[in-house]
């Protein structure tokens, strides 16, 4: 029975990920029902790549979408494949439109449902919470949230995150007064409200989050034309899974600032109609008890099977895990395990033996750029040590054992001296 383990349902969706929808449907389109089991784990640990989705067959575990996909294709012998006959052109337009979707895909994501305060806070945040135990629950959210802000920073959005806003407000304010433009008596001011915030956001972001949604919705408004599905009208695709795992968290989820599901409907109405069909074929309506429930269900789209209880032993490897990524050098040796598993674990069949070996190239090059800052950061330390130990700066403590002086009241005691200065001022005596 293979397993597939993904982040848990929100927004009546059966998982928050874009990744773990992509993958559900593949499956739902491609594997009998009998022959699989999805747990809403919301916990990337489970994998030993540390990711989510992760696919458990045996003792063997296999990540990310496309690696799922191949692995699939291999042990079914083709039997469980969605790009078995497709022509030249159509297996290139496959490849380009899935690279599309799945970079402007998960900007578009990230810039909505994370970098946005008003959605962040008032859905995104809540939803996390909903699927997470304690403390992945205080933990994770921010994390990617500071993920996303760091995959969106080139594209100058961060207009849609009221803090940073008001912190580069502060920022030029600080400046301009410290340059003598403003007088000090009129810097402290009426903070700008939300409304206001909010109003200004519109108003820059428009124009780019217009360009942005277009160079996604438009093609693929093209693509699908009056067809069936966005390459044939008989059958579907993994561009089909994945334009439905990417484009139903930007349609379906109800959020205060919804300039997302909005562009889609206007700019790509078809589209729009597509996705919430095969939304509605691959998922339903998904209630998050049906994830969580205690009995396994198997009356619906999708063979819920509930996640294993969280123990004792699980909460305190959370908490080592998380120490150990926010200490710089543990975290660059973790960092990079991650990466050569990655490599290892990467059978994409559009991926190079070349591209291969530059990626591991790559990941020694780093593991040994990571050796040689420990060495050096050890090595400086080693001297300044030892230049504050040969200036007196640092005295070393000595112990003298098994010599006892008797004193004036015919008492002994033991003469320990730790230091030069004590040992001449014992001599003097």
């Amino acid at each position: 029975m293979l397993e597939l383990h993904v982040w848990g349902p929100a927004f009546s969706l059966p998982s928050i990920d874009a990744q773990c929808l992509a993958t559900i449907a593949y499956l739902v389109k491609t594997v009998p029902k009998t022959e699989w089991v999805l747990v809403a784990t919301s916990d990337p640990s489970v994998s030993p790549n540390n990711e989510l989705p992760a696919l458990k067959d045996g003792a063997t575990w296999v990540s990310k979408f496309r690696n799922i996909v191949d692995y699939l294709r291999k042990i079914s012998d083709g039997a469980w494949a969605l790009n078995s006959q497709w022509t030249a052109l159509q297996e290139a337009d496959n490849i380009a439109f899935s690279a599309l979707t799945e970079s402007n895909g998960q900007l578009l994501i990230d810039l909505s449902l994370f970098v946005s305060s008003q959605n962040y806070y008032a859905c995104t945040s809540p939803a996390y919470g909903a699927i997470l135990t304690w403390p992945n629950q205080w933990i994770l959210p921010p994390k990617l949230r500071t993920a996303a802000k760091h995959r969106t920073a080139h594209l100058g959005l961060s207009s849609l995150d009221l803090e940073a806003t008001e912190e580069t407000q502060a920022r030029a304010r600080s400046a301009a007064v410290a340059a003598g433009q403003i007088p000090k008596n009129l810097i402290s001011r009426p903070r700008e409200t939300v409304s206001t915030l909010l109003g200004k956001t519109a108003q820059s972001s428009r124009f780019r989050l217009d360009a942005l949604t277009a160079e996604l919705f438009e093609p693929l408004e093209q693509l699908l034309g009056k067809k069936q599905f966005l390459l044939s009208d008989d059958y579907p695709s993994t561009l089909d899974v994945l334009v439905t795992g990417y484009l139903s968290l930007s349609l379906v989820p109800k959020v205060p600032s919804a300039w997302l599901s909005d562009s889609l409907r206007a700019k790509a109405p078809r589209l729009a109609t597509y996705v919430q069909r095969m939304r509605d074929e691959c998922f339903g309506v998904v209630n998050p008890v049906d994830a969580f429930s205690d009995a396994s269900n198997t009356s619906g789209i999708l063979p819920w099977r509930q996640p294993e209880r969280v123990n004792v032993a699980k909460i305190g490897s959370t908490l080592l895990n998380t120490l150990a990524d926010a200490t710089p050098v543990v975290r660059d040796f973790r960092s990079n395990d991650r990466l050569r598993q990655d490599i290892k674990s990467n059978d994409d069949e559009n991926t190079t033996e070349y591209e291969k070996e530059l990626a591991s190239n790559y990941a020694v090059a780093q593991r040994r750029e990571i050796y040689i800052t420990v060495a050096s950061v050890t090595a400086g330390l080693t001297a300044m040590i030892g230049y504050l130990i040969y200036h007196g700066l640092i005295a070393i403590p000595k112990h003298t054992e098994g010599e006892d002086h008797e004193n004036g009241d015919g008492e002994f005691h033991s003469l320990q001296p730790t230091t030069a200065q004590d040992i001449l001022s014992h001599l003097a005596l």
